[in-house]
Parts: structure tokens; sequence; C-alpha cells
């Protein structure tokens, strides 16, 4: 019986044959997996992605770590020239309640509505303006500066009826004061 199943030379072979076929299997068993792992790695890393850090020298990035944290601004309040006109800080500052009326604002130009704020003088009429009154809150500290207030306290008064005159710049508001006391 064992003879019988042995009868046949052929039937206990596998494929490869010869030694040319072993040394090209063995190749094959190590290239190809290597390969395909080459290019696995090719295909997710084939887009260029920048690591941790990679941009930090970029000039942008420069920019922004030497870039000051905050900027102050100085102003001269006796530079006149710099200061605005009562009409621009009325644009600027006021003019989105007092064209409009909200919040119970005088409008500009309404005589009857400016008439009694007008009597009660510049002084009381600014110092609403600089500290705030009803629903106006401060201007004081603002953007601009208490002359430039001032201006604009004129320039709706004006427009309401008021003949108040044009405030002093403050350096010369100073240089009055001490030509006073000489």
């Amino acid at each position: 019986m064992s003879d019988a199943a042995h009868s046949d030379p052929d039937s206990h072979e596998g494929p490869i044959r010869t030694p040319k076929q072993l040394v090209a299997t063995i190749v094959a068993a190590f290239v190809v997996p290597v390969l395909v792992i080459i290019m696995l790695i090719n295909y997710v890393a084939w887009d260029t992605k920048s690591g941790a850090g990679s941009e930090a020298l970029s000039a942008e990035a420069i920019a922004r770590r030497i870039a000051p944290v905050g900027v102050s601004e100085y102003k001269d309040p006796t530079d006149v020239k710099a200061m605005k006109t009562g009409e621009q800080v009325f644009q600027a500052q006021c003019s989105a309640c007092h064209t409009t009326g909200a919040a119970g604002a005088p409008k500009i130009g309404d005589e009857a509505a400016w008439a009694p704020r007008a009597k009660t003088g510049y002084e009381t009429l600014l110092n609403a303006a600089l500290k705030g009154k009803g629903n106006m809150p401060s201007q004081s500290g603002g953007d601009f500066s208490d002359f430039e207030i001032s201006r604009a306290v004129v320039y709706m008064a004006n427009k309401g009826g008021a003949k108040f005159a044009e405030p002093k710049a403050p350096a010369a508001a100073a240089s009055a004061a001490a030509s006073a006391k000489k």
C-alpha cells in the first residue's frame, strides 16, 4: 500500500522545481513586502505637512513674536493743529444719538430742544457731556480730549440756536493765565 501512494514521483513536488525558482521566490518574499511598505509610506506622506515648530522661522511668525504687546498713543493736549474741530468730533462721537434723537437726545439743529439747555449755560452743558447725563455716557477720557468735546458741545449748541464762543485752546488758556499773573 505504501508503494502505491508513492508511485507518482511528481505528486510530492511543489511549484518550485529548480534552484533558480527558489532564489527568485526568496528574493520576492523579501523585496515585495518592503516595496509595499515603502509605497504605503509614500501614500500616507504624499502631501507636505508642516511639523510642530516648522514655521517658527517664517517672517510672519517672527513679526508676531517681536510685535509690541501694547501701543501707547500720546496726544499733546497743547497741539491745536492735531485737535479735531467740533464738527469732526460730533460726526465721530455724537452723531449716532444727536442726529436721530435716540434715547431722548436733542437733535442737532432743533432750536426748541436746545433752547432750555442753552439757557443753563456753556459750563453746564460741558459738564453734562464730560460726566454724562441721563442716557448719555461720560465722554471724558475717551478718544477725544476734553477740549475737543467742548468744541463739539459748542458746535451742537450753536446749531440749536445758542451763541456760545469757540472755546480757547489749552495752550492759549495757560499762556493767558501766566500773562495775567505778571
